[in-house]
């Protein structure tokens, strides 16, 4: 039975097929019946280049639960990503205070 539940995002990153990278144009997140996997319903995620040939695709489909796992997964590495992005602004931005500081103490003296 189709179920109709598909989200389409756009996608900036890339993707491989066989012995090819492409650049991604969007993502597709489907639950529906397994294509290839030897399964029931599955979450399809597609990475597609809608540019390019219909081949231009990497497609995974996962039971339920691996898909939950996998969406654990993400949102723990984004949020460590998130506070690692962070940390990195506010360094180049003590940099860039410290730089400045001593920019106007160089002009000072001068």
């Amino acid at each position: 039975m189709c179920t109709s539940i598909v989200e389409i995002v756009a996608a900036s990153g890339m993707a491989k097929r066989e012995d090819e990278w492409f650049d991604l144009t969007h993502s597709v997140v489907a639950y529906d019946h397994a294509r290839h996997a030897v399964l029931d319903d599955v979450i399809t995620l597609d990475f597609v280049n809608a540019g390019l040939p219909p081949g231009a695709r990497a497609a995974v489909e996962l039971t339920l639960e691996s898909a939950k796992a996998l969406h654990a997964a993400l949102a723990k590495a984004i949020a460590e990503a998130e506070i690692e992005e962070a940390e990195r602004a506010q360094g180049i931005e003590r940099a860039r205070a410290a730089a400045s500081a001593l920019t106007d103490r160089r002009l000072a003296a001068a």
